[in-house]
């Protein structure tokens, strides 16, 4: 059947809920954070609330339901989508898909390029976003150099099409070229729980030969003896997981009808691939998708699986044929290991002084 997206085509945001529940039982254990535990917090009337999942996992869990991890590729519907894939030698290897920063990662930037010699993925992207000679290089050849002129975020879009279109999706943030090149998310989502109580538990790490202390002159920080610990889960009168996808931001790239169609189904797909196969978030928080609703627009309705399977496979096809992806589409580099320096540290390109909010 084929995926009708007419009902998107003036609409600035497409909205959607889906309501989850536990596979059984009726506790889940949320997210943490250091230094901060589980995120609860207060509405007005008093209603007391729960961030299940941040906007910043959520991403990534969207980017992992693309990975066939038995076959150590894309599944079969999205084969032909560009990705940039990483030989790390003796480490194995990664790929932009998998990493959280995509194609910012430093085993992508510290790569040789796809013909191992003379042109490396670096000075392809510089070439790609329109960077002439030396403007993308900083003080003595280090990065975060911001070269003159009026950015153009469509061609940052467009690079990111030829070699990895998630990170349209996601966000990404090539601050190893420049502070300036960023794509703000335009797929985002959240899992919030509502009327929460928190559940309190506990266990013991049981040792059946060195219960106690004082024995053999072992302790706990070895680990030895008998270790109690405490355990928080809550109970929700309600789960949910919210997603946004900006139709505004997207066409404001100007990729064209091809692109944006692909797009925005690769989008419906991740979408409902994470809501059936997805939701066993940890260990402690399994959940199912009792249902999922677009509140805006009216009158859209997301299509099952099957039909989206068939619909961006052929949108994939449609955007390689017209020659918006890199071709082949996986490009493949190997990672140089970075050399020593002075005093044992690496020779690596220096880490951004905060996380990108992309990311």
């Amino acid at each position: 059947m084929a995926v009708n997206l007419d009902a998107l085509k003036d609409a600035p945001r497409l909205l959607m809920e889906a309501s989850l529940k536990p596979v059984q039982g009726e506790r889940f254990q949320p997210t943490g954070f250091p230094d901060l535990g589980a995120a609860t917090y207060t509405l007005p009337d008093g209603t007391e609330m729960l961030l299940v999942e941040s906007a910043q996992s959520m991403a990534n869990r969207l980017e992992q339901v693309c990975w066939d991890e038995a076959k150590g590729d894309l599944f079969a519907s999205l084969q032909g989508l560009p990705y940039v894939r990483v030989d790390l030698g003796d480490f194995g290897e990664t790929a932009s898909v998998l990493e959280f920063h995509r194609l910012n990662s430093p085993y992508i930037w510290g790569g040789d390029g796809p013909d191992g010699k003379t042109a490396d993925f670096r000075t392809a992207v510089c070439k790609s976003l329109g960077l002439k000679g030396d403007e993308w290089k900083g003080k003595k050849g280090t990065d975060g150099a911001e070269p003159p002129g009026a950015l153009d975020l469509r061609k940052l879009a467009r690079t990111a099409l030829q070699y990895d279109p998630s990170c349209i999706l996601h966000g990404v943030f090539l601050e190893k070229v420049a502070g300036r090149f960023r794509l703000s998310r335009l797929l985002s989502a959240f899992i919030e729980a509502r009327g929460v109580r928190a559940a309190e538990s506990g266990g013991v790490k049981f040792d059946r030969v060195i219960p106690a202390k004082g024995v053999a002159g072992v302790t706990s920080e070895q680990g030895y003896t008998n270790v109690t610990f405490p355990r928080t889960e809550f109970t929700a009168e309600s789960i949910t997981a919210y997603f946004n996808l900006d139709l505004t931001g997207l066409r404001g790239y100007g990729l064209g009808e091809a692109a944006e169609r692909m797009l925005i189904t690769l989008a419906l797909w991740k979408i409902r691939r994470f809501l059936e196969t997805g939701l066993r978030l940890r260990t402690a928080c399994d959940l199912d998708c009792v249902g999922l609703t677009v509140t805006r627009p009216e009158g859209f309705e997301v299509p099952p699986l099957a039909d989206l399977d068939a619909a961006v496979s052929k949108t994939i096809a449609a955007c390689a044929q017209a020659g918006m992806f890199a071709d082949p589409p996986v490009t493949r580099i190997t990672w140089k290991t970075p050399k020593p320096r002075r005093g044992g540290e690496s020779k690596g390109e220096a880490e951004p002084e905060s996380e990108p909010e992309e990311e």
